[in-house]
């Protein structure tokens, strides 16, 4: 019997076709999951370690510095919200603390403006005014 082995998006992680049919879920799951942080640590380090050389380690917002173990506080946004669009110049990112950077995606998604391929779903949060104007009386 030859065994088949194909490597799939990352290089390091093999896929063994004929393995995977005969794996449980948990471990399709496990190899999955490790393609995907490993995948997410690779793009996170190229662009960002790229920003943290450009840029000074100042919040681009608010103005606040990060330096040592407060560095991770620092984020790289991307300003046209395209995650692929890295330039090598920075032109598409700017470094803003966690708490500016959330805000900024709060900002766009109150404008109903997100990510192409995110999809909004609806608040599951108590309203307490939902169907306030059923209980007062009208004038």
């Amino acid at each position: 019997m030859t065994v088949v082995v194909m490597f799939l998006q990352l290089p390091l992680i093999p896929v063994n076709i004929i393995a995977m049919n005969k794996i449980s879920d948990t471990e399709k799951k496990s190899v999955m999951l490790a393609r995907l942080q490993r995948d997410h640590e690779i793009r996170q380090t190229s662009y960002r370690a790229r920003a943290l050389k450009l840029f000074p380690h100042v919040c681009g917002r608010c103005g606040r510095e990060l330096t040592g173990k407060r560095l991770s506080e620092l984020t790289v946004h991307h300003k046209d919200h395209n995650h692929n669009n890295n330039p090598n110049d920075g032109s598409n990112w700017e470094l803003l603390c966690i708490y500016c950077h959330d805000d900024e995606h709060d900002k766009m998604l109150m404008k109903g403006v997100a990510e192409p391929d995110a999809k909004l779903k609806p608040s599951t949060l108590f309203n307490p005014f939902d169907k306030l104007d059923n209980i007062l009386p009208r004038q």
